[in-house]
């Protein structure tokens, strides 16, 4: 295992993706041009470099053709080249990101064990190199903050929303909605539409370096490098509020 030098690797990639992206935005262009070429970009960057510094890892990418051998692989890098795409599109926008993690057969935390997340338009990259630590404060007594959707909040977020007071905080790429969790910024990511691995795959880990609390919606451990890489849910959030966030999800879900 090549843990220590894991960690840098992940955190080296993501930043390394993040300026070919900024180099790629600055020069402009159609919006959908842009998108596809920057999900392309730092797609076969990062499998390349991958390729010849891990050579014997597999790798599960938003923009590759799943390989199924990685079902049976030790080690499985889970990239999003561009987690974004939409945000990345459109000028001035910074809440876009680049996710590199890596899962290891028998580990904990759903088997993640590294992971960075480069937000490359606010110039920083969280990653498990030098996780942030989640606070122990007790909840706060102003309103709870959820990241959400720019875009439209689910249904059951809302519902959450209205029982625990909560404010819905729009945010981008899920990366970026994670990040404003580790920044303070917000208190809770909760997300029931559906996504898929590459989507959380390196904020959790982060997340989980940090002591931050994060599982499915009903309180189960989130599980990669799964034959069907979707995933329906997610709840990230400071330890001291994941109970009472647990127990207003169960109660909104039992009202639907």
């Amino acid at each position: 295992m090549r843990t220590a030098d894991d960690h840098v690797l992940a955190r080296d990639l993501a930043a390394e993706a993040g300026r070919l992206l900024l180099g790629l935005r600055a020069r402009g262009g159609d919006p959908d041009v842009l998108r596809k070429a920057g999900d392309r970009l730092s797609h076969e960057f990062l499998t390349a470099e991958l390729a010849a510094r891990r050579p014997g890892d597999a790798v599960l990418s938003e923009e590759g053709t799943d390989d199924r051998a990685r079902l049976a692989a030790d080690r499985v890098w889970i990239v999003d080249p561009l987690d974004g795409t939409r945000e990345f599109g459109e000028e001035g926008r910074a809440d876009w990101a680049v996710h590199v993690a890596l899962w290891e057969r028998g580990s904990g935390a759903g088997g993640l064990t590294v992971g960075a997340v480069a937000l490359p338009a606010q110039g920083r990259v969280l990653s498990t190199a030098q996780p942030p630590t989640a606070p122990v404060a007790d909840v706060p007594t102003e309103p709870l903050k959820l990241v959400v959707s720019r875009s439209r909040a689910p249904r059951l977020v809302e519902d959450v929303a209205e029982r625990l007071k909560a404010e819905l905080v729009t945010c981008g790429s899920a990366g970026a909605k994670v990040a404003t969790v580790l920044s303070g910024e917000t208190d809770a990511y909760v997300h029931a539409g559906g996504f898929y691995e590459w989507d959380t795959a390196a904020p959790v880990a982060v997340a989980v370096a940090g002591g931050y609390h994060a599982s499915r919606i009903d309180g189960a451990d989130l599980t990669y490098n799964q034959a069907d890489p979707l995933m329906p849910d997610i709840l990230v959030c400071r330890p001291a509020i994941a109970g009472l966030l647990l127990e207003a999800i169960r109660e909104a879900t039992h009202a639907i």
